[in-house]
């Protein structure tokens, strides 16, 4: 720790404004950080409350006490705004009433000065009963030191403490363990999470601080290598956090990350959340090999005493306990280790195989034979050979096991080895609140899911490397999906894949977004949309492939990405592009063959000239909300009266699709929409109030907009981050049949309709919509006719965009 006399220059005196005013030249040093900072800033505090300690005690004639400093002030390191936890020791002789008069004399300065504090007052005995009884209490005592008083008190407790910690480890670090997980599941992964507590999340300074711990039992170690720099990471972080928000928070909002990482001199944001994830990474993954190892321990000491009534069958248990895996693999204790006979230096392919064997048995890696593969590995040549390669696709194909597995080798630096690229995917954030996962295990998350569909594909081994490679170009300027075509292109050549595969494979990275957006934002009756997309996808095996990669993408970018409706439209424009790749599309200007459903909601809207609706429950396992069919006859102004009466009920719209059907053998068009909706809160409307209120709004009894804006002035938006301004664009040579807009917004009560409003006063007829609601942001395709049925020109195209713009804006 630097000590009091290397910082003369902010020496406090012992009253509170010499404290503070010594606290904030410190603060305000800029030439000093980090644990330089902490360690002065826990002395200056020191040097404080040793001169407040000797006060008290001089006027309060209390003797055998000391003041201990425990947690983080116990270990010196004051963050800018950290609490001060201290336990006032003593022997048990003084009057109850001389130490409570000692106490306040140290408590109070504290409170004044607005410091968070954290106290209490023991003699040894207690502490050491409460530390039996609370685990947390216990953790704190680890770290304890004298800050002012008799040290020869705590010397005997810290030995007492220390004692019952390691003699307790059995009970006790299962204990800690659990409050771990805890935690885990509560406040998230930190280094997933856009907004991390550096402090509860997993991974975060608790955990690091709960390995100290687990250290300290002489049970087990953590992992040494990169953690106390990944600790060091985390602190710096939260010293910049507390400098800037001027709190005692933990938690790097969106606001603040920008400064945060401006006091770090660092980029920008996303620099600063790509080191703190990856110090997270550091303590995650420590923690993982640590508990395993407790584990192992505990079980071991637990079987010892039967293991002595059973030597006969120790022998059968050591062989079972070496069960081969793959050549040069094997498992022992529960682990995948090295064989005996394996040379790392001599076996390029072995690395792979290691991986593989493991992630098939369903089985952890040791950390002992990772660190060999990675010190000892021999290269593998380029292009790869087969076996390389084909251990590759086996350990991607894997499944859930694939990912504990690939995060062991990257931790020790072979993924990247193995795989260049992959250095500027790892651990990349991704600010699009639609994505659970930072970029690189995104790409293993979509290769897990691919593996539960390679039965669907013809090459699964495609498949598979396509899921590990559809993002990589994320981590290059530009277009992620044509930056990753060159380098997918590059990186299927060097580990082996022939010409053709190169090339699928290439077109597989290039188009992984196509069926998705085509699918949601596109009219599929279309000739030109369906055409452009087989043209793109070129053969029915590559298009095979892709269905399936757009479905391993979107499981594993998160919940609002997939569903059984973007499922079921995906499916759809496979199967007509496949039809149009083999030559069997229905001839161009087919009408879609309505359902049975649908056809009977039209006869009933001709019928009536009044809109008919009903609301179908969801089948789906996954079912969110209802589906909203209604059917009108065609007339001005019905999508936006039907989204304005569908937000005036509070329904919220994930999904819509608008269609003009004309019904063999009936005179008039029926606009058919199809809603997927969820209520905001509550219980879904009636469908009666639904269709009372979407006749009055056709007929221009319901002032809808008024209605909406009385809603809206009762209910303003909570203050939070500014969402980036609506953009409405025009979408170039997708339909021969009309023009179509694209409107991306952030996802509001009203959207549609103000959407529908703006392209009523435009003078265009909607001739399909399709909306789709991912997160908090809004993606609908429209589109639109002239008033004759045919497209716009593009300065009308464009003058429509515009307007569109202004009113969302």
């Amino acid at each position: 720790m630097t000590s009091v006399e290397e910082n003369t220059d902010h020496t406090a005196d012992s009253g509170p404004s010499g404290y503070a005013a010594a606290r904030l030249r410190l603060l305000q040093e800029e030439s000093r950080s980090g644990p330089s900072r902490r360690s002065a800033l826990a002395g200056l505090t020191d040097e404080w409350l040793n001169a407040l300690f000797t006060s008290a005690v001089r006027e309060t004639g209390v003797r055998g006490a000391t003041l201990v400093a425990v947690g983080g002030y116990g270990r010196a390191e004051l963050s800018p705004r950290s609490d001060l936890d201290l336990v006032l020791l003593h022997d048990g002789k003084a009057e109850p009433r001389e130490l409570s008069a000692l106490a306040d004399r140290l408590w109070y300065p504290v409170w004044d000065l607005g410091l968070a504090l954290d106290h209490s007052v023991r003699t040894p005995g207690e502490a050491r009963r409460t530390a039996a009884e609370d685990l947390k209490v216990h953790l704190g005592l680890l770290d304890a030191r004298t800050v002012a008083g008799d040290a020869g008190l705590l010397a005997g407790l810290r030995t007492s403490v220390l004692a019952d910690w390691r003699n307790q480890a059995a009970k006790r670090l299962p204990e800690l363990h659990s409050l771990c997980r805890e935690r885990a599941e509560r406040a998230g992964e930190l280094r997933f999470l856009l907004e991390p507590d550096l402090k509860e999340a997993r991974g975060g300074l608790r955990d690091a601080t709960a390995l100290r711990a687990v250290a300290a039992s002489w049970l087990a170690d953590a992992p040494r290598e990169g953690l106390a720099e990944a600790r060091r990471r985390l602190l710096d972080a939260r010293d910049a956090l507390h400098l800037v928000t001027g709190r005692a928070t933990d938690r790097l909002s969106l606001q603040e990350q920008d400064q945060v990482a401006d006091r770090l001199g660092l980029l920008d944001a996303d620099a600063l959340l790509r080191e703190v994830y990856e110090a997270a990474r550091v303590v995650a993954y420590a923690g993982d090999v640590t508990w395993r190892e407790v584990g192992r321990v505990l079980r071991a000491r637990a079987a010892r005493p039967r293991l002595r009534g059973l030597l006969g069958a120790r022998g059968d248990r050591a062989a079972a306990a070496r069960a081969p895996l793959a050549e040069g693999v094997v498992e022992s204790d529960g682990e995948a280790v090295l064989a005996l006979a394996a040379r790392p230096d001599r076996d390029p392919v072995l690395a792979l195989r290691f991986a593989a064997a493991a992630a098939q048995a369903g089985l952890p890696v040791s950390l002992h034979a990772v660190r060999r593969l990675a010190a000892q590995g021999k290269p593998l040549p380029v292009p790869w050979p087969t076996e390389a390669r084909e251990q590759l696709i086996t350990l991607l194909g894997a499944g859930e096991p694939t990912v504990a597995v690939w995060e062991a080798m990257e931790a020790e630096g072979l993924i990247t080895r193995l795989l260049p690229d992959w250095e500027r995917v790892h651990c990349r954030p991704q600010r699009n609140p639609v994505h659970t996962w930072t970029v690189d295990r995104h790409l293993i998350e979509t290769a897990v899911r691919a593996s539960a569909l390679t039965r669907r594909v013809g090459r699964p081994d495609l498949l598979l490397m396509a899921a590990l490679l559809h993002d990589i170009g994320k981590g290059w300027p530009g277009d992620h999906s044509v930056a990753g075509e060159t380098i997918a292109r590059d990186v299927a050549a060097r580990i082996g894949f022939g010409p053709e595969d190169v090339a699928v494979l290439g077109t597989l990275v290039r188009h992984h977004l196509l069926l998705i957006d085509t699918a949601t934002r596109r009219d599929l009756d279309d000739p030109a949309t369906v055409r452009t997309v087989a043209d793109a996808v070129g053969s029915v095996g590559t298009l095979e492939i892709l269905h399936a990669l757009t479905e391993a993408d979107a499981l594993a970018t998160g919940p609002a990405a997939w569903s059984a409706w973007r499922g079921s439209l995906v499916a759809d424009l496979a199967l007509r592009v496949a039809a149009v790749l083999r030559g069997t599309a229905p001839e161009a200007g087919d009408p879609e063959i309505p359902t049975t459903e649908q056809e009977r909601l039209a006869v009933e809207a001709l019928r009536t000239r009044e809109p008919v609706l009903a609301l179908q429950a969801r089948q789906e396992e996954d079912a969110v909300g209802v589906d909203l069919v209604v059917a009108v006859p065609d007339q001005p102004g019905v999508l936006p009266a039907v989204a304005g009466v569908l937000a005036l009920h509070r329904l919220t719209v994930r999904a819509a699709d608008l269609r003009s059907m004309e019904l063999p053998d009936r005179l008039g068009e029926v606009l058919v929409l199809r809603w997927r909706v969820e209520a905001e809160y509550g219980a879904l409307p009636q469908a009666a109030r639904l269709r009372t209120d979407l006749v009055r709004a056709l007929d221009g009894s319901l002032d809808v907009p008024a209605k909406l804006a009385d809603r809206e002035a009762a209910y303003p938006r909570r203050r939070g981050v500014v969402p980036p301004p609506p953009r409405v664009t025009v979408v170039p040579d997708v339909s021969s049949l009309a023009t179509v807009l694209e409107v991306r917004a952030p996802d509001a009560v009203g959207l549609l309709h103000r959407i529908g409003r703006a392209l009523e006063a435009g003078g265009v007829r909607v001739r399909s919509a399709h909306v789709s609601t991912l997160g908090a942001n809004a993606v609908d395709t429209l589109y639109v006719t002239a008033p004759d049925g045919k497209p716009l020109d593009p300065a009308e195209a464009a003058a429509l965009a515009a307007s569109v713009t202004a009113t969302l804006s």
